[in-house]
């Protein structure tokens, strides 16, 4: 299987296929496709893991693709300005992503729920379920915004503002931590609480984030009262 990212801010991946070769994706994340794919719609790994996808922000249903011919294109198209980060799992590492990061993998990859420590969860901005990738094969992520990759050492430790961690690896430490000084606090505009991610392992952090972007466009919509 070849890809290829295109769009700039605006990103679509255009998937080159051979016969017998899958993908799958939540349903109706398909933006066109040539006439040569089978489609099939369900419960992946069955209802539980179904409804663990429904509180990480997919859909109940999966959709996989299949290819009937050699050179089979389909594309899928972002949900929101940003990138397309492609990750290729061997089966010995696992990430983890933001809700609603996923956009298609290949069969060999799991899509599953992270569920973090009650503090990371209630202060770290992403609420307690995340998505976890395992398995063999390529998935491609969202992102929001402009991508930014760190590799960090081990007991090497970054602050980031909530809601701009994309993905990491699991040897990555996850946690919260208050921001000091009431100052700080009240006229910073950073919120009461930092994301500590803690190394060793890669980290992928965003620019943007969806809820920071609608906050921002909230005082120039038009307000209708009831």
């Amino acid at each position: 299987m070849r890809y290829r990212i295109f769009g700039e801010k605006l990103p679509a991946v255009t998937l080159e296929m051979e016969a017998g070769e899958s993908i799958y994706t939540q349903a109706g994340g398909m933006s066109w496709m040539t006439d040569n794919f089978t489609m099939e719609t369900n419960v992946k790994g069955g209802m539980m893991k179904g409804l663990g996808r429904m509180l990480t922000g997919e859909s109940l249903f999966m959709a996989t693709y299949t290819a009937n011919a050699p050179k089979a294109e389909i594309t899928l198209a972002a949900s929101f300005p940003g990138a397309i980060l492609p990750l290729e799992l061997d089966g010995t590492k696992t990430w983890i992503a933001q809700k609603t990061a996923f956009m298609c993998a290949t069969p060999g990859v799991e899509l599953s729920t992270f569920v973090t420590k009650f503090k990371s969860g209630l202060f770290g901005g992403e609420g307690f379920i995340l998505q976890k990738l395992t398995g063999r094969g390529i998935v491609f992520l969202e992102i929001d915004g402009s991508l930014v990759e760190k590799d960090l050492q081990a007991g090497e430790r970054i602050k980031v503002d909530t809601g701009n961690v994309a993905a990491f690896e699991s040897t990555v430490k996850y946690d919260v931590e208050t921001v000091k000084g009431f100052t700080n606090v009240l006229f910073g505009g950073e919120g009461l609480f930092l994301t500590v991610l803690e190394g060793p392992g890669k980290v992928y952090l965003q620019t943007l984030t969806a809820s920071e972007f609608a906050s921002r466009l909230k005082p120039f919509l038009p307000f209708k009262s009831s």
